[in-house]
């Protein structure tokens, strides 16, 4: 059956529920806890009624997709509503450096365990030694991948695992959120940042102060290392140009998520599986090579992924059990 034949079925009766999705649960509980931290910050957030708004919005944009999936149950709503509900990790992202700027950056613990571990910082020295086009767009294009291996791997479930959709996607999602409140509580910017701040040399001989709320009031990044009139890595420079920020260092989420997003595809199709492997690993490497994590980000995202894994396949199974009972009102 063809993706777009999926898009226009209408859902089994037995498949629809009445009030929000898991995903959509999931987001709303994200959602009223990070909204606890913005009044306890109020004072010190920036803007935090347009971050209310915002919430506010989401709601409304939430349940409005719920009401029109209860008047027209097809499949290619269920998928907007999961769709609308993973677009927003690119709002919620943000927010964890509106958190975390206002505590002390320990971006010089990191650096300080990286240099006592291998003498160096191989963060600094992995684009000086491979420099060239070829390097530099290999690594650009693994890291560029990221969010297309994301729609790619929910898409396929979509179409070719459709009972198994939801928990895919929740299982995402939640392991996003799980990294995020990581970083809203371990302020770590990583090299590109946190090496522009204290200078190359400094950062060249082991020298690595602490810069208290420092990058609460500067976000330059450092240089990144390649080609710089390669294609992809205009498009990684320009979208770090427009999305990044000095947040989300430790553990490496690209590294932890695309780990996930491998255990799903290889769980259900090892063709799928192995052709996501190659760019997985380049992704794996570009972390460092583009200076966005150091080492121990991204063996830490890598390690931690598997727990990761399996804890928030254990959330859906639990929270899908008993949105069952209460569907059916069995006691």
């Amino acid at each position: 059956m063809n993706a777009w034949k999926r898009f226009l079925e209408k859902e089994d009766t037995d498949q629809i529920r009445p009030g929000f999705l898991l995903i959509e649960k999931l987001g709303l509980v994200y959602s009223f806890l990070t909204t606890i931290l913005i009044l306890a910050l109020w004072k010190d957030m920036a803007d935090p009624w347009s971050m209310i708004e915002g919430r506010v919005m989401i709601l409304l944009v939430t349940t409005i997709l719920l009401l029109l999936y209860k008047r027209f149950p097809y499949k290619a709503l269920k998928f907007l509503r999961i769709t609308f509900q993973m677009i927003l990790l690119n709002f919620w992202y943000p927010e964890t450096y509106s958190f975390n700027c206002h505590f002390d950056n320990m971006d010089h613990i990191f650096a300080r365990i990286e240099q006592s571990l291998f003498h160096c910082q191989p963060s600094l020295l992995f684009g000086k030694l491979c420099p060239q086009a070829i390097f530099s767009e290999a690594f650009n294009l693994g890291y560029f991948s990221y969010y297309p291996m994301i729609l790619v791997v929910t898409v396929f479930y979509f179409v070719y695992k459709y009972q198994k959709y939801e928990e895919a996607s929740f299982i995402i999602m939640c392991s996003f959120f799980i990294y995020y409140i990581i970083y809203i509580l371990i302020p770590v910017a990583g090299p590109q940042y946190y090496f522009q701040a204290i200078g190359y040399e400094w950062a060249k001989i082991g020298i690595f102060p602490e810069m208290g709320n420092y990058f609460k009031y500067h976000t330059d990044m450092f240089p990144p290392p390649g080609d710089p009139n390669g294609f992809f890595f205009g498009l990684v420079k320009n979208a770090q140009d427009m999305g990044e920020y000095p947040t989300a260092a430790f553990p490496s989420s690209h590294v932890s998520i695309t780990t996930i997003l491998l255990i799903l595809a290889f769980k259900e199709s090892r063709r799928l599986g192995f052709c996501l492997l190659p760019i997985s690993l380049l992704l794996y490497g570009a972390t460092v090579y583009i200076q966005a994590h150091y080492v121990i980000d991204a063996i830490t995202g890598f390690i931690t992924a598997f727990p990761v894994y399996f804890l928030t396949q254990y959330i859906y199974k639990k929270a899908s059990w008993q949105d069952q009972v209460r569907y059916l009102h069995i006691p």
